[in-house]
């Protein structure tokens, strides 16, 4: 059964402490993806308001792909149009996709999301923007965000900075690196002051779910297959069944036959032997 769980090459830690939700991120999304803001690969989560006056504070987040080490999106997708590639970027190739949604139901971060104003949609998610690495330029949302709550690069990097800024402030952050695990690992780690719940982040398992849909994929051809020869097996133990039942009736009848015919042929020698 193959897996894909390495971890990527590139990496995004987003700071949720630093985050001014002053939606820079989704105007430069909008503008690398030329797209309208209602299609940007990147919303934004949050706590809204909280606390008691005058203790109030608010928390934000972008929320984009979280470009998965073993991506449920693309063990869904029945055409290939989601792959992982050697960078761990899940790309996606809209020339091949369908429009089936299965990606949309498989993803645990309800991340890949439909444009429904087009008259055929397709999938839209976030792509690391592929072709900004290829110039070596950075993603739009992390070259743009003024308090800087977006950094990339490489992934273990990443996800060094989140413990050492873990580990540097305690009190500040709370003592978790969402992506880290949640399903079985990301390329995108968030680091938060409140729990991710409250900023209304989705809270997966830590095991992949594209490793169950493996199981079902590879596991239901086994299955029929195994459903089919003990249904085999059923049917020719009846046929066999029936067909011994059905030897025994005709020897019965042929038993019965020869018993009529030697009780006639009796009766036949008994008659010429009185007319004698």
């Amino acid at each position: 059964m193959s897996t894909h769980t390495t971890n990527g090459k590139y990496g995004f830690l987003i700071d949720v402490t630093h985050c001014i939700d002053c939606r820079a991120c989704n105007v430069a999304c909008s503008v690398q993806n030329e797209v309208s803001m209602d299609s940007t690969r990147i919303w934004m989560n949050g706590t809204g308001v909280v606390g008691k006056y005058p203790d109030l504070q608010s928390f934000t987040a972008p929320f984009h792909c979280m470009h998965c080490n073993d991506p449920s999106c693309a063990s869904a997708c029945t055409v290939g149009a989601l792959t992982r590639d050697h960078d761990g970027i899940v790309r996606y190739d809209e020339d091949r996709c369908i429009g089936c949604r299965y990606c949309i139901y498989a993803c645990p971060f309800q991340v890949p999301n439909m444009d429904l104003n087009e008259t055929m949609p397709l999938i839209v998610k976030c792509d690391m923007c592929g072709d900004r690495l290829d110039e070596g330029e950075q993603p739009a949302c992390a070259a743009t965000c003024p308090p800087g709550a977006i950094q990339f690069g490489r992934r273990e990097d990443m996800l060094a900075e989140a413990n050492r800024l873990i580990n540097e402030n305690p009190g500040k952050y709370i003592h978790h690196i969402y992506g880290e695990h949640e399903n079985g690992g990301t390329s995108t780690f968030y680091i938060s002051p409140v729990p991710f719940e409250e900023l209304g982040f989705p809270i997966p398992g830590a095991t992949s779910s594209a490793y169950y849909n493996r199981l079902v994929t590879h596991g239901t051809p086994a299955v029929f297959g195994a459903a089919a020869v003990s249904l085999s097996g059923i049917y020719l133990t009846i046929k066999n069944v029936q067909e011994e039942t059905a030897e025994e009736a005709r020897a019965a009848v042929i038993r019965s036959a020869q018993a009529a015919e030697s009780a006639r042929a009796a009766e036949r020698a008994a008659a010429t032997e009185e007319e004698a």
